[in-house]
């Protein structure tokens, strides 16, 4: 539950006109770069005018993609999967089948402009999606994305180190804006394979984890994470409506 400042200085990212934004998903594994293409395609149309916000649903096949602040010494394994050099903000992270991605190209000329609350407002987003799906989640202060709160119920899920349990990240964030217009955006794990993020240091962190609804015991399928999302996303941003993927 959101406070009430929190609630109010989150109003500014919902558009005064009320404009929905486009709302698509794509089906099976998107290769990675047809997809950047599209989103930077799509972001650039947005600024020029020409198209409507868009959030984009899909899942990539299993692959690596390096931020702008990605250091040569978190990539323990570059011939698992393929590696990516990316614009987006923040380190190395993984993509692949379980984990839903959400590309984000939102005008943020309408938005308040200001990078930094557009940022707490996908913060704030997926924290609401993972309580509507019963798991609690927070931020920490000097690490990117959300992070499960250590729990005793989840004491037999992969957070566990030395039969302690451990802070895990849940759900990742980067994104780059061009021109006021937001591009990349967030991943939550819903049931990927946590073994995959073994090839990286995950956004640069090496001392907690990383975990999953799944792995949480939390068994949603992927048109369940995808309708919390959407209710969350309302809740942060605004109107959606459902609108045509790229592909």
């Amino acid at each position: 539950m959101l406070s009430q400042a929190l609630s109010k200085t989150l109003s500014k990212l919902a558009r005064a006109d009320g404009r929905p934004v486009e709302w698509a998903t794509s089906h099976g594994h998107i290769d990675y770069s047809r997809a950047v293409a599209a989103m930077e395609a799509r972001a650039a149309a947005i600024a020029a005018g020409e198209a409507a916000e868009m959030v984009w649903l899909l899942e990539h096949p299993p692959l690596y993609t390096a931020g702008v602040s990605s250091k040569d010494g978190d990539l323990l394994d570059a011939t698992r999967f393929p590696v990516h050099r990316t614009g987006r903000g923040g380190q190395f992270t993984y993509h692949g089948p379980g984990q839903r991605v959400a590309y984000v190209m939102l005008d943020l000329n309408t938005r308040g402009k200001d990078v930094r609350l557009f940022v707490r407002g996908l913060e704030q987003w997926l924290i609401g999606t993972l309580g509507a799906l019963g798991v609690p989640a927070d931020v920490r202060e000097g690490r990117v994305g959300v992070w499960v709160v250590p729990d005793s119920r989840f004491a037999d899920s992969g957070m566990t180190s030395g039969g302690v349990v451990r802070e895990a990240k849940i759900a990742a964030i980067g994104v780059k804006v061009r021109k006021w217009v937001s591009f990349h955006g967030v991943s939550l794990n819903v049931e990927p394979d946590l073994s995959h993020f073994g090839g990286i240091v995950p956004c640069g962190i090496a001392e907690h984890g990383v975990t999953s609804l799944a792995d949480l015991g939390v068994r949603v399928t992927m048109d369940e994470a995808d309708a919390a999302l959407k209710v969350g996303f309302q809740r942060v941003f605004g109107a959606v409506e459902t609108g045509a993927a790229p592909f």
